[in-house]
């Protein structure tokens, strides 16, 4: 029996690394999308420090080399006697005179473990163009992030965890992520600990208020939170007692 072909996910959970990007075949929309593909903008780091939006994905594909994925768990399936486990899918359905009409949302989070991450949902009728929406969105809303050592505890000067605490909202959720000394891990739920890894972040504590059964409004307050330290800015003596690095990566 001859083999499937490797897509760019492995099963629906799990990280995963992108399929190949063909540069020849694509084809800018886009003058921002120009100038990567005549490399005149070499990183996706040069584009998000001048403040140009990122619209087309395919840029992020051709600047971010090693880029995985994975999907979030924001769904629950059908289980006898009312229960159930948590799924990468939620269902809704319509009812209409020509029956029930069902749509499905899926939220996947893009990074490179390097200080790069990206979330994104899609709804469709269908459970594939939800995927491809969410992956689409992820790489469109892509972002970098400040990672050191802000624990009292620790202090070693290296990017295992986050600079200093902060929090994120989004409805009644409010979750504060704070960091944390070596080896003690991500100390929060499933769906922050896939997106934290992806951000490069190892260890980290976390405290969550609200109505956490809410699981979608709890990812995005996790990618709001991350969004702070992308935007409070630091003064040099400050970074290099708090372990950040020029670019993000170890010297």
């Amino acid at each position: 029996m001859r083999k499937k072909e490797r897509r760019g996910y492995e099963g629906e959970t799990g990280v995963s690394m992108r399929k190949e990007f063909d540069p020849t075949s694509w084809t800018p929309k886009t003058e921002l999308g120009k100038f990567v593909k005549e490399r005149k903008m070499k990183s996706v780091e040069e584009i998000l420090s001048s403040g140009n939006r990122i619209m087309e994905s395919e840029i992020v594909d051709m600047l971010v080399s090693n880029l995985s994925s994975d999907f979030l768990e924001i769904g629950q399936s059908k289980g006898k006697f009312g229960g159930g486990k948590s799924s990468i899918w939620k269902q809704t359905q319509k009812k209409t005179a020509e029956g029930n009409k069902p749509k499905f949302q899926t939220a996947i989070v893009v990074g490179n473990q390097e200080g790069l991450i990206g979330l994104g949902n899609g709804k469709a009728k269908e459970t594939v163009p939800a995927r491809e929406k969410a992956l689409r969105n992820a790489k469109l809303n892509i972002m970098k992030i400040k990672r050191g050592c802000g624990s009292w505890d620790c202090h070693c000067g290296t990017m295992h965890s986050i600079p200093f605490s902060v929090m994120g909202k989004c409805g009644s959720i409010r979750i504060t992520l704070m960091p944390a000394p070596k080896g003690s891990g991500l100390v929060v739920n499933d769906s922050c600990q896939k997106i934290l890894k992806l951000a490069g972040v190892k260890d980290v504590y976390a405290r969550t208020e609200g109505t956490t059964a809410s699981k979608l409004n709890v990812v995005y307050a996790c990618f709001d939170a991350l969004k702070q330290l992308s935007e409070v800015k630091i003064n040099p003596e400050e970074e290099k007692v708090l372990g950040v690095k020029e670019n993000g990566k170890e010297k």
